[in-house]
């Protein structure tokens, strides 16, 4: 490939991070690589200018499918693969049904890695070869609330985010540096937008976004 690519690999895991970022720059002709450790790293990075999002869907500062759902919503022209050690076919499917145009497995060598990110590149789509997508239905629910996602402001979505994890107002308004005033708009406004009245129904709403992970999950 002779294109200039411009890549963001977010995990935080650093060792696993280091070496996908060391083997895309070196593999992929013309690519840029940045890294983000977390959520927030991640935001102060994003643009739609950028090519390609590598994303671990249980990084600090999301939720489950929180952040690949903030990347669609508010970057929609960004592709965005999620590289899990979650490989369930369930997590699978719900990550494409949010999204995302690829999930590469933990456990994928770096060949199959860097060749998933050649197909995407060129605006393919990829999955583990045994996984039937074809006959893949998107959850109702699911597209309800993701639709009811995408209507959430940036900051409307980190409070959000925030409520899920047992946030008060008072530590919701320190973590963004803002009034809790402010918090307590957003979060009247994340009620309104997801058509709840109040923040308990909306902590079990957003609970659509959580991973149930299997016990003998060796990587994270």
């Amino acid at each position: 490939m002779s294109n200039n690519y411009t890549i963001i690999v977010a995990d935080d895991h650093p060792l696993f991070r280091a070496a996908l970022t060391q083997a895309i720059g070196t593999q992929i002709e013309g690519a840029d690589v940045l890294e983000a450790e977390h959520l927030q790293h991640l935001e102060r990075q994003m643009s739609n200018e950028i090519d390609l999002v590598m994303l671990d869907l249980h990084m600090p500062g999301a939720n489950g499918f929180s952040g690949l759902i903030y990347l669609r919503t508010h970057y929609p022209s960004v592709p965005v693969v999620v590289v899990s050690g979650n490989e369930q076919a369930s997590v699978i499917h719900r990550a494409m049904h949010f999204g995302a145009v690829g999930f590469i497995p933990k456990s994928s060598s770096m060949a199959d890695i860097i060749d998933a990110v050649g197909v995407v590149l060129n605006g393919g789509q990829w999955v583990p070869a045994d996984l039937p997508v074809a006959d893949l239905q998107m959850d109702a629910q699911d597209s309800q609330f993701a639709d009811q996602l995408s209507s959430l402001t940036p900051q409307q979505f980190k409070v959000m985010v925030m409520l899920t994890e047992g946030l008060l107002n008072k530590q919701i308004a320190y973590e963004l540096s803002v009034s809790e005033a402010t918090v307590k708009a957003h979060v009247t406004a994340i009620l309104r937008k997801l058509g709840v009245y109040s923040r308990t129904q909306a902590v079990i709403m957003a609970g659509r976004l959580r991973i149930e992970h299997p016990q003998d999950e060796a990587v994270k």
